[in-house]
C-alpha cells in the first residue's frame, strides 16, 4: 500500500531528540564581530498587530506580487520567485535543522526575504514577527487572532476532504507520539483569507516532492502552552548560546510548536516556507535571539556554538558559510551575528 511522504519537524525532533537531549558541550565561540557596514536605513520590525491595516495589507500584497514573479532561476523546480526561496529551503533542510547554524542560517533567509518583497515588490512597511505567547495567552480561539483574520492576516484553517497528500511508495508515515493524526494535521486547502485555493498555489511540496497544490493548514492549539510567556521565557533564560538553540529547538521548544501549531505545509521539515506565515514564525525566534544578545551584547553578541552537522562532533565557528542560492550570495556566520550592521540592518520594536 503506497505510503505518504511527510517529513514533520516533530519527526525530525524524534529522530535526533538524544543529541538535543544530551548535556551541552561547551564548544562556544567568541570572538570579534565582522565590522559590517553602517546601515543607511533600518528595519524597525514590528510585531504583526502592530502594523497599521494599511501596512497588513501592503505586506500580503508584496506576498502576492513576490509569488507572481518569475524565477531568477529558470532552470530549476520553482515557477515563482516564492517558490524560490521555499526550494532553496527544501534543498538545504538537512544542513540547517539541529545544527549550530540554524539560528544564523534563518536569522538572514528572513532578511533576504524582506529584501526582496521590498526590492522586487515595492513593500515600504516594517518587516513583521510573530509573538505566538500573545495568542498562547489571549483565551480566545487561535482563529479569532489577528494574524488568521480572512481579510487582513493570512487566513484560517484547512478545510477537511479538500486536500489528499501525494502518494510515494518509497516513504515512511513516522508520526510523534503526540501529533495530531494524519488527516487533522494535513487537514485540507486554506479557503478563506488572501491565500486560499483559487488565489495561492504552491509547486513545491509537501517535502521533496514537486506536486501542484493548494496551501494546506491543520492547526492545532494544543501547541498554544508551548508558546506560552513561560516558554518564550526559557530560552531568554538560557545561559550560553548553546543553551538557547536547544532549548528553542527542542522538544517542547518554540521552534517546532510554531509550525505545528499551524500544520500542514508549516509541518513539513523541508517545504513549510510555502506558508507566508513560515517568515513571521521564523522572524518571531530571531526575535527571542536578538533579545537574548540584547541582555548581554559583550558577552553574547559573537557567542555562537553547535555542531556543524546533525549529530556531528564539528563544532560551527563565525566564519562557517551560509549559503543561499537563488535568494542571495553566500555569507559567513559573522556577518549576521549583529543585525544593526549590513547585511542585515534591522531591530525590533
Amino acid at each position: 500500500m503506497p505510503r505518504y511522504i511527510l517529513c514533520v519537524y516533530l519527526l525530525a525532533t524524534l529522530a535526533i531528540v538524544s543529541s538535543l537531549a544530551a548535556p551541552a558541550v561547551n564548544n562556544e565561540e567568541k570572538g570579534p564581530a565582522a565590522p559590517g557596514r553602517r546601515c543607511s536605513t533600518i528595519d524597525r520590525r514590528r510585531e504583526w498587530r502592530r502594523l497599521t491595516l494599511k501596512e497588513r495589507l501592503s505586506y500580503i500584497k508584496s506576498v502576492h506580487c513576490l509569488h507572481k514573479l518569475p524565477p531568477r532561476v529558470k532552470t530549476g523546480s520553482a515557477t515563482n520567485r516564492h517558490e524560490e526561496f521555499q526550494l532553496t529551503h527544501v534543498a538545504l533542510t538537512p544542513r540547517i535543522h539541529f545544527v549550530g547554524q540554524f539560528y544564523p542560517w534563518h536569522r538572514h533567509f528572513v532578511t533576504l526575504y524582506s529584501k526582496a518583497l521590498r526590492e522586487e515588490c515595492g513593500y515600504r512597511g516594517p518587516t513583521p514577527y510573530w509573538n505566538w505567547s500573545i495568542d498562547a495567552e489571549a483565551n480566545v480561539p487561535l482563529l479569532e487572532s489577528p494574524l488568521f483574520d480572512p481579510v487582513t492576516g493570512f487566513g484560517g484553517n484547512g478545510v477537511s476532504g479538500t486536500y489528499t497528500p501525494p502518494t510515494d511508495p518509497e516513504a515512511e508515515i513516522i508520526i510523534f507520539p503526540d501529533a495530531l493524526p494524519l488527516e487533522e494535521m494535513w487537514k485540507g486547502c486554506v479557503q478563506s483569507g488572501p491565500f486560499n485555493d483559487t488565489s495561492f498555489h504552491l509547486n513545491v511540496g509537501p517535502g521533496r516532492m514537486i506536486t501542484s497544490h493548494c496551501l494546506v493548514r491543520g492547526m492545532d492549539p494544543r501547541r498554544l502552552p508551548e508558546l506560552s510567556k513561560a516558554n518564550v521565557q526559557r530560552s531568554l533564560d538560557a545561559k550560553s548560546f548553546e543553551d538557547l538553540r536547544l532549548i528553542g529547538e527542542g522538544l517542547g521548544g518554540i521552534h517546532n510548536a510554531g509550525h505545528a501549531l499551524v500544520g500542514g505545509e508549516m509541518l513539513n521539515l523541508y517545504s513549510s516556507p510555502g506558508d507566508p506565515i513560515f517568515y513571521l514564525h521564523h522572524a518571531g525566534l530571531d526575535w527571542v535571539w536578538w533579545k537574548w544578545q540584547k541582555a548581554d551584547p559583550v558577552a553574547r553578541l559573537t557567542n555562537i556554538s553547535g555542531p556543524t552537522t546533525q549529530d556531528g562532533t564539528t563544532q560551527v565557528t563565525l566564519d562557517f558559510p551560509l549559503e543561499y542560492p537563488a535568494c542571495g550570495v553566500n555569507i559567513t556566520i559573522r556577518d549576521v551575528m549583529d543585525s544593526s550592521r549590513e547585511p542585515s540592518c534591522y531591530t525590533y520594536e
